[in-house]
């Protein structure tokens, strides 16, 4: 399975055979990025650490504007990675249309699912069919809009079920999240957000490595390459199940990571759910 390392020599070569000779990085991802390429080309193990940062170039656009642009830049190339990733392709399980991300790219709060179904293959966009809607309630009920999280699925591809499928959906089988695992892995590491919510099973599967039960990994905090991770119920499991427990305890992994992230909370929304 291709390693973060692969995605990032793959591209860098490409893009310096095609003759693009300039890329924006900070210092600490310059020096790593040069010492996997030294380390490619001898054929040993990456030493980032033996390689000093080189001289940073003074250009026109401050830090922050530096920085805003090259989270911009990597998710543009991971979006292009994707889109003809071999090791999900060469699977055979998963359907042609990829779909990538969406919502702020410097957002704080990060929702990973599992994977596209109907509906996001047909609009190529994560979460737009009835757990969509959900979700954008529950956004609208911490105060968010959607455009100011970033959302994605582990599974970048709606995995297949025949030739006769039309709107029916399966989740991801392990070979599938492994394939695709590089890619969100990748995209964490781009946005760095402030905490991380896994919406349902598969997600957390694939960020935590976990075979738990949604029940038994929520209620804690978790973490993913350094990234405090909440795992919760899937949206779509509070379209089967409309009890109020349920919604009440969706709603307390929000809470959580809204205190993370301190934003306001009122009175009434800590009520919300509770029983009468």
């Amino acid at each position: 399975m291709p390693t973060l390392r692969d995605i990032a020599i793959d591209g860098l070569s490409h893009m310096q055979e095609s003759g693009q000779l300039r890329v924006a990085v900070d210092e600490e991802a310059r020096a790593i990025l040069r010492g996997w390429m030294l380390a490619q080309r001898q054929g040993g193990p990456p030493a980032p650490q033996a390689v000093p940062p080189p001289p940073v170039q003074p250009g026109p656009e401050s830090p922050q504007q530096a920085d805003m642009q090259g989270v911009e830049e990597k998710l543009a190339y991971l979006r292009e990675r994707a889109q003809q990733w071999k090791a999900a392709r060469a699977l055979g399980t998963l359907r042609d249309t990829m779909v990538f991300a969406t919502g702020n790219p410097h957002a704080r709060l990060m929702l990973v699912g599992e994977a596209p179904g109907y509906d996001e293959e047909r609009l190529q966009e994560p979460f737009v069919g009835k757990a969509g809607q959900k979700l954008n309630q529950i956004l609208a009920a911490m105060g968010l809009k959607r455009e100011e999280v970033y959302i994605s699925n582990v599974c970048k591809f709606r995995p297949a079920m025949g030739d006769n499928q039309g709107t029916a959906n399966r989740a991801p089988n392990d070979a599938e999240i492994a394939a695709c695992l590089p890619l969100i892995l990748a995209e964490i590491r781009a946005i760095r957000p402030g905490c991380i919510i896994c919406l349902g099973g598969t997600s957390a599967k694939g960020l935590l490595g976990s075979n738990a039960s949604v029940s038994a990994l929520r209620g804690q905090w978790h973490e993913c390459q350094g990234i405090p991770v909440r795992v919760t119920y899937h949206p779509s499991y509070l379209l089967r199940n409309e009890s109020l427990s349920a919604k009440r305890a969706v709603w307390e992994d929000m809470l959580a990571a809204m205190e993370h992230l301190q934003l306001p909370i009122s009175a009434k929304q800590r009520s919300y759910f509770l029983p009468a």
